[in-house]
């Protein structure tokens, strides 16, 4: 799986320290527990790392950590996208360097480029690297999605080898699984959706749930590969609140703070991320103890069955 962008691939959080630094320490403990926990790779920088609010800086420096714990035994898929192209193009060759071996690129949010557009703005970001590219399409954030027409054309380009899928769209990913090469990458970017895309033929998932559990949710998405329905099936509907309750605000919000709960990070976000309402973090500490991820208030590792 590790040749492929395919299994579970975690967007990671990014921690913070009380004064708003990112936590060094606490980004290379979480990227150790994520390899030690079984997943196929690691995703800095997106949106559950809050990268909108990193700076150039910042984002190279998460990398170099995440790429060092790593240490070669999963690849890094490195977030760098935006709606401006020459700067997204400045970040993916500083990111070459920093230790991606790919980048993750969400499609340009807020300028809502045509379908010709989405072309030239991948075209030209294939054209500055030889890294392999992974496309993130996630309309309902950014109001621009990548119809199906638009990602055959982009199939065609070298180094464009996938899709982060978060479109909330089965029927749309049905099409996408149906028709594009056999060695192009779809994965899911709903964790509630990771099971249903791979039985339409899909590869894996971008993962907010194995924050938390990442042994639990690799070994979905190894079961599901291997053909095990069963056991997905078991191993999904034990987690399907879990992934529901991560957004009951707008994610990275309830993650991180389950993640407090478990005593994994502390609780700090930038703004305009805050920490969730009174009755969302009850109701995520519920979710946990009832998944068996927390024992009154015990932080349980997970670990890859």
């Amino acid at each position: 799986m590790q040749t492929r962008w395919a299994g579970c691939g975690t967007a990671l959080v990014t921690p913070f320290t009380a004064s708003g630094d990112v936590d060094e320490a606490a980004v290379r403990r979480l990227a150790r527990r994520q390899v030690d926990g079984g997943v196929h790779f690691l995703v800095p920088c997106g949106t559950t790392g809050e990268s909108p609010t990193l700076s150039h800086a910042e984002k190279l420096r998460v990398v170099e950590l995440v790429a060092d714990e790593a240490n070669g035994a999963v690849p890094v898929l490195a977030g760098a996208g935006g709606y401006d192209t020459r700067a997204t193009i400045d970040l993916v060759r500083d990111l070459a360097g920093a230790g991606a071996t790919g980048i993750l690129s969400v499609t340009p949010y807020y300028n809502k480029p045509t379908p010709e557009g989405l072309y030239r703005h991948y075209g030209a970001i294939a054209d500055s690297t030889e890294l392999p590219i992974v496309l993130y399409n996630v309309p309902g954030r950014t109001a621009c999605n990548i119809a199906p027409a638009t990602l055959l054309r982009l199939t065609e380009i070298a180094n464009v080898v996938g899709v982060k899928e978060a479109s909330g769209d089965l029927g749309q990913i049905g099409e996408i699984c149906r028709a594009v090469p056999d060695d192009f990458c779809v994965l899911s970017g709903d964790d509630a959706f990771a099971l249903a895309v791979m039985a339409l033929g899909g590869t894996g998932v971008i993962s907010v749930i194995s924050n938390e559990a990442p042994g639990e949710m690799a070994a979905l998405v190894d079961q599901a590969a291997a053909g095990d329905f069963a056991a997905a099936r078991a191993t999904h509907e034990r987690f399907l609140p879990l992934m529901q309750v991560n957004f009951i605000e707008s994610n990275p919000i309830p993650v991180k703070a389950a993640m407090a709960e478990l005593g994994l990070l502390d609780l700090n976000y930038r703004l305009p991320m805050c920490p969730p309402a009174p009755a969302a973090r009850k109701r995520i500490a519920e979710v946990l103890a009832a998944t068996g991820l927390a024992v009154e208030g015990t932080p349980i590792t997970a670990a890859h069955p």
